[in-house]
């Protein structure tokens, strides 16, 4: 399991795992299998919020009670299985309503890395998630709720280093080589006559030399029209003397990298002139890295960021493969002296102590900045209140999104139907047929109070919310627990991008999606 663990998210994300302390507000099926998760993921200490006992009810949906657990404190039950599960883990647990404490004392919060909270009305949400900002702790809100589930990120700002997109490209600079990279290119001839020697010639020295004597013939232009891109990919194929060289075929195939744009992206260049990047002592140390990097970029990189340093695996002899290698390696080596400096004069700049970031910070910072993310949320508050008037209208109107803006919109109708009736719909089938018509003039009402006047909503959907009498059932809590540990891992770990939106879990039709409100 840990060697497992190590290999997603390293020595660095685990440490910060262990560091980490968890607060769960309801331990429920939705709380205890995304607390269940986090424990078995390593996080140092937990505590566990609910003033419930265990009834008959939780013995059908939650694996962390059993039937000896009847009657005592769910809290207390919760924490002793989940303790068995990984005894590093300190545990803890209050006996008391979340809602009662965020009412009655909210600088009990302020102690957490990360509260997760399941199962909050709306009212107890907008209260706890305006305490968290106010304390700079991070909030997970997780909620189950008959087939349909949510889930939604709360913080300030999250700044990702270790983004580890699943797909990006090499940072090889074919199209724009450093004086060694292109030395070492021009002292290999493409014209060997030896065969062995020519089919083991790098496919990175092919792609430096052929871009650049493209460049040479098309006033210093790369190939950047459907056609030219074609015939660049034919002169490759030309320069090749037999069937079977390899490493002509890896150059054909990765020609795209000749042709990617010089510099760096759109969404980098947005970080770098964010207004945050202007730094004063009270900056956090990605805003320091972030502004040395903007200083490198400007002067000693050239418009580029500090090379990463490594190569792929590709058809080579042993010797010119070490010898690419430490190239890259000597290159980013050199842009890390200068990135280090630059930090080091930025903290000093700004009175903090020049070695108040490691080494080992600003070495991963370097190697993945062009990969750097910048997520900010806004108050559940303000969302709740003022969503992106446009985007909910068009979700309303979008075949593939209704459901799931349905669903969103009647998880906050009950909310507010349960204010009015001291119930949820359907929580008693004596009154479902009352609680039909009522959910949906509750939903027509909070549309309304939206500026959506006249959007209505599926009668299917609402029916389906009212037969779902506000149960929590495993399967789903399961899943929407794992969605909701996940991101809390990768807050925590400050590794992969968090999700964006609001998340929308729809069981009905099998199918998740992200609301941007």
């Amino acid at each position: 399991m840990m060697r497992c663990k190590l290999e997603i998210w390293g020595e660095q994300g685990q440490a910060a795992l262990e560091k980490s302390s968890i607060c769960l507000l309801n331990c429920g099926p939705t709380g205890s299998e995304t607390l269940k998760n986090l424990v078995l993921g390593g996080v140092g200490s937990i505590t566990v919020v609910d003033g419930s006992k265990v009834e008959v009810g939780d013995l059908g949906n939650n694996f962390l009670v059993d039937e000896a657990s009847l009657g005592k404190s769910k809290a207390k039950c919760v924490c002793s299985f989940l303790q068995e599960l990984n005894d590093a883990v300190k545990a803890k647990f209050v006996e008391e309503s979340p809602e009662t404490l965020i009412e009655t004392n909210p600088s009990f919060f302020s102690q957490f890395t990360l509260v997760v909270a399941t199962q909050l009305v709306e009212n107890s949400m907008i209260k706890l998630d305006r305490i968290c900002r106010e304390a700079n702790v991070m909030l997970i809100f997780a909620r189950s709720y008959g087939l349909t589930g949510f889930v939604r990120i709360s913080v300030k700002e999250h700044a990702v280093i270790e983004s580890k997109p699943d797909h990006f490209l090499d940072d090889l600079r074919l199209n724009n080589p450093w004086p060694e990279l292109k030395r070492f290119a021009d002292d290999i001839d493409l014209n060997v006559q030896d065969p062995v020697a020519h089919k083991h010639i790098p496919y990175v020295v092919i792609l430096v030399k052929m871009a650049d004597e493209w460049a040479k013939s098309h006033g210093g232009r790369l190939p950047s029209t459907r056609e030219e891109k074609k015939e660049f990919k034919e002169l490759l194929k030309a320069g090749m003397v037999a069937q079977d060289e390899d490493n002509y075929k890896e150059a054909i195939d990765s020609a795209f990298k000749v042709f990617a744009p010089r510099g760096i992206s759109l969404e980098s260049q947005q970080i770098l002139n964010d207004s945050s990047a202007e730094v004063d002592s009270n900056s956090s140390d990605f805003w320091v890295l972030v502004t040395a990097l903007k200083d490198f970029i400007a002067n000693e990189g050239g418009g580029d960021a500090p090379l990463e340093g490594s190569i792929p695996d590709m058809t080579s002899s042993t010797e010119q493969y070490v010898n690419l290698q430490n190239i890259y390696h000597a290159k980013a080596e050199a842009d890390f002296l200068v990135i280090e400096c630059l930090v080091r004069s930025t903290l000093k700049k700004i009175g903090r102590d020049s070695n108040s970031i490691s080494k080992s910070t600003i070495k991963s910072f370097c190697k993945n900045a062009r990969k750097l993310k910048v997520c900010r949320y806004r108050l559940i508050e303000d969302e709740f209140n003022s969503p992106n008037l446009p985007e909910l209208q068009k979700y309303l109107t979008d075949e593939d999104y209704s459901i799931a803006v349905g669903i969103y919109i009647l998880l906050r109708a009950v909310d507010r139907f349960a204010a009015n009736y001291n119930s949820f719909p359907g929580q008693f089938d004596s009154a479902m047929d009352e609680d039909i018509p009522r959910l949906k003039s509750t939903a027509i009402g909070l549309l309304n109070d939206l500026g959506c006047n006249g959007a209505t909503l599926a009668e299917d959907l609402i029916n389906e919310m009212c037969r779902f009498g506000a149960a929590e059932l495993h399967a789903v809590a399961a899943l929407v627990g794992g969605i909701a540990s996940q991101e809390v891992i990768k807050l925590i770990t400050r590794q992969f991008v968090p999700m964006s939106g609001t998340y929308i879990f729809n069981g009905i039709d099998h199918k998740s999606q992200l609301l941007s409100l």
